[in-house]
Order: structure tokens, then sequence, then C-alpha cells
């Protein structure tokens, strides 16, 4: 009797052990892989973004965190230039309820760059990036609704930083030679 419960407890170890490597298996072989450092094709890169601006602050903190490429002040000093032109977030109507009430909206988050190099030809030529997310809303909910707007800018927000990078990635600097 005693050697079948010393033969349980031994093999509650090796059960336990089993589930987390057949999970990790199953992930690999579905192509799921963690989000590494992503690659820029610059060395260092200034943003041309107004200092205070939330999209800028978010942008600078992801290039500076996932990737080798350093973030420098001067633009006389950096590979390339990425420009801000334009940034805007709009909210539009819908759907309304029997009273004409608002009950449904759409939230926009745009931005418009450019992406330069030191000798300031366009490596990317002016391009927009848009996001948009829909959120329902009630009156007797004003509160909530109005932070889960902001939640969801801020979302947006993340996700258009995402793009932006995504974009910068993939982008084809010119040969020293051109």
């Amino acid at each position: 009797m005693w050697s079948s419960s010393k033969r349980v407890r031994q093999q509650r170890p090796l059960r336990a052990l089993l589930g987390p490597v057949l999970v990790c298996l199953w992930l690999g072989a579905c192509g799921f892989t963690l989000r590494g450092t992503q690659q820029l094709p610059f060395p260092t890169i200034a943003l041309n973004i107004p200092p205070n601006s939330p999209l800028g602050t978010e942008l600078a903190r992801n290039i500076r965190a996932g990737t080798s490429t350093q973030v420098v002040n001067d633009p006389t000093k950096a590979a390339a230039v990425l420009d801000l032109i334009g940034e805007s977030r709009d909210r539009q109507v819908l759907t309304l309820n029997a009273q004409g009430r608002a009950i449904e909206y759409s939230l926009r988050d745009r931005l418009r760059f450019r992406l330069r190099d030191a000798q300031g030809r366009d490596v990317i030529e002016p391009t927009d990036l848009q996001v948009q997310r829909d959120i329902s809303f009630n009156d007797s909910q004003r509160l909530s609704k109005e932070s889960e707007e902001a939640l969801l800018y801020r979302d947006m927000q993340t996700d258009l930083v995402q793009q932006l990078l995504r974009r910068i990635a993939a982008a084809k600097p010119y040969a020293a030679s051109e």
C-alpha cells in the first residue's frame, strides 16, 4: 500500500510539468511567437513631434524600449526624421434612438506623417493612418461611458504607434550611392 501512494506522489510532478510542456508545444506548432524587439532600418531617428504630444511620448518610449534605434533630439544628427504632419480625433454619431438621442458613436483617431532620411529625401511619403472604434452610449451612464471613451482613445493611440512602427520597420532607406 505504501509503495503505491509513493508512486502516485512521484507521478504528480510529472503530470504538473506535462501540461505546460504540451501547451508550449501546441503554441509553437501554430506559429505563435512572443513579440521581440523590432528592427528599424535606421540607427538613429529624430521625432519632429510636439514635445507635449501623448502620441510622441508613447512613440519615443516604444522606439527606445523595443528597438535598437536611438531617438535623438537634433535632426542633423539623425539618420532619419519622422515628421508628424497632422493628428486628429473625432466622434461621429452612428445610431439614434426613437427620441433622436445618440446611442452609438464611432471614435476615430488619425495621424499623417512622413519619414525623411538625413539628406531630406522622403523614405515614406506623407501617409495617413487611421483607427476606428465603435462605442455604445447611455445618458444614465455618462461618467462610465466617458471613461470608456478615454480608454478607447488611449488604446487607439497605442494601435497607431504600433502601425507607425511597422511602417518604419518596412521602409527601405536609400543606398549610400543614390
